[in-house]
């Protein structure tokens, strides 16, 4: 089995990146599944009906969040509705949505899970335990990814060895800047400390330069506003043996869109 994971989508011209690329990939690559971090993808900061519909359309299949999915009101009940966009599961018990997803590959089951750390991030239920309590209840399912939406590398690193040999891949996402660490480790997971993302290359982790460098240099609040020009897109693809749920490959997939 082929996955892609994808790193977070950033406001419209992320979208538009992948619609226009993202179907090829799938067909050169012999895809089966694609994961993406939707958290950003409505205009920079949160995610809407309308940027999931345009992620689902480029042909991703499973959106996962983060500390940024509840920036716009709608996700509230869009996220009830909509069993294919996820969001972190260690959120407090009656929180709209939910924090993992089984989906099916032919006739292969596929667990996703998303999780939200805790290192330099507002408070939250410990991601260790949630993802634990989630394998725990999983029912034998051998194919399983989780997308770890944390600030911290340790607490990155931390949670791949916590789920090694557990899991068949852990993507860490948030921080916008992809990391050369991609990984089998030594029971099988395969690892990235973090995918990156699909926005403007010449940008402040997907940023407007000026409005971005303003809010470090005046004090006053910058607001989020997509920088535009060449598009970065960061993803990794990663080979999985579905009777085992192993992985045996893992393989950055990282190229600009004019």
């Amino acid at each position: 089995m082929r996955i892609v994971c994808i790193g977070d989508v950033f406001g419209r011209p992320g979208r538009a990146a992948l619609l226009a690329t993202l179907p090829r990939t799938r067909r050169e690559h012999g895809v089966d599944l694609v994961i993406a971090n939707g958290e950003n993808s409505a205009h920079g900061a949160g995610i809407s009906a309308t940027s999931a519909r345009d992620l689902f359309d480029a042909g991703v299949d499973v959106i996962t969040g983060g500390n940024h999915t509840w920036h716009r009101r709608e996700a509230r009940t869009f996220l009830e509705e909509e069993t294919r966009v996820i969001r972190p599961l260690n959120y407090p018990r009656g929180t709209p949505g939910r924090g993992a997803v089984a989906v099916r590959v032919g006739d292969i089951p596929v667990l996703v899970l998303n999780a939200l750390g805790r290192l330099f991030m507002k408070p939250i239920d410990d991601p260790f335990q949630a993802v634990h309590g989630v394998l725990e209840a999983s029912n034998g399912v051998a194919v399983i990814v989780v997308d770890f939406h944390a600030e911290a590398t340790s607490e990155k690193r931390a949670m791949g060895f916590f789920l090694d040999g557990r899991v068949s891949l852990v993507v860490g996402t948030h921080t916008h800047v992809p990391t050369a660490d991609a990984q089998i480790l030594p029971r099988g997971t395969a690892y990235v400390t973090d995918l990156g993302m699909v926005g403007a290359r010449h940008s402040v982790i997907g940023l407007d330069v000026p409005n971005a460098v303003a809010g470090f240099t005046s004090g006053l609040p910058s607001f989020a506003q997509p920088a535009v020009g060449p598009v970065e897109v960061n993803a990794v693809l990663v080979d999985v043996d579905p009777a085992s749920g192993k992985a045996t490959a893992i393989t950055r997939l990282d190229y600009h869109v004019d």
